[in-house]
């Protein structure tokens, strides 16, 4: 586990998922602007720049909390021993309130009511199986990843993943609890009815507890040390710490 001070990670937290929700939204209503009536276009639009944004968002803040952003990766993550419980349970609250700041933000940023609740009903069958589909899978690269050591690489691979998955599910996507609740703030391209939301947790509920037994079959060897340093390693000494080793060091 990190030794950073939880206080540090927990605004890397809140600040990189206000950082990931204004990127999905803000574009979403940027590519409604650019193109309008053209459906796929948007889409196109949306899914590039929240790939591109969430591979630098995981860059920025990565190396202090680790770039979760997303409730079900904090708590796989607990359930493999890189995270404690404890830190996985103050992990959501700063996820959640990251995203739904993030989408006012969105609002604000293209002259928009700050909030406006979704209309855009979304939960059917195959939504739900789609977001099943995409949080196990992007559970999976990421944990894939730290196993065989290239954990490095996984600001690349998930944002390329969840580009390719606004593609390849019905649902685009979400793969994450904060911004779900997060895109129910903005009722433009990017926004989820808060009649919809339930369902789409419960499948990345599922999905991210389905990928622990995936994830337990094909790297039986996980270690907490490897489940630690994902999505991107973060083991780094508190600063003031470090300071303070420094200066008993200097002393015979």
């Amino acid at each position: 586990m990190s030794d950073t001070a939880l206080w540090r990670r927990l605004l890397a937290e809140l600040l990189g998922s206000a950082f990931l929700a204004a990127t999905v939204i803000g574009s979403g209503i940027a590519a409604q602007r650019l193109s309008p009536g053209q459906t796929g276009l948007e889409l196109l639009e949306n899914a590039a720049a929240t790939a591109a944004g969430l591979f630098a968002i995981i860059l920025m803040f990565g190396p202090v909390s680790g770039a979760h952003f997303n409730p079900v990766v904090s708590f796989v993550d607990a359930a493999f021993g890189g995270l404690s419980w404890r830190d996985a349970a103050w992990y959501l609250p700063a996820q959640v309130a990251g995203c739904i700041g993030g989408a006012v933000v969105a609002n604000l940023m293209f002259s928009q009511a700050a909030v406006s609740i979704s209309a855009k009903h979304r939960a059917s069958p195959a939504h739900f199986l789609s977001e099943i589909v995409a949080t196990l899978g992007l559970i999976v690269v990421i944990f894939a990843l730290a196993r065989s050591g290239r954990a490095r690489s996984a600001a690349a691979a998930v944002g390329a993943y969840i580009g390719a998955a606004y593609f390849f599910t019905s649902s685009t996507s979400f793969a994450n609890p904060a911004i779900t609740v997060g895109r129910m703030f903005s009722d433009t391209f990017a926004g989820i009815a808060p009649s919809s939301a339930p369902a789409f947790i419960s499948a990345q509920i599922i999905g991210g507890a389905l990928a622990v037994l995936v994830i337990r079959a094909l790297y039986p060897r996980l270690a907490p040390a490897d489940a630690a340093d994902i999505i991107v390693p973060h083991h780094q000494p508190d600063p003031a710490e470090t300071g303070r080793l420094t200066e008993e060091g200097s002393h015979p």
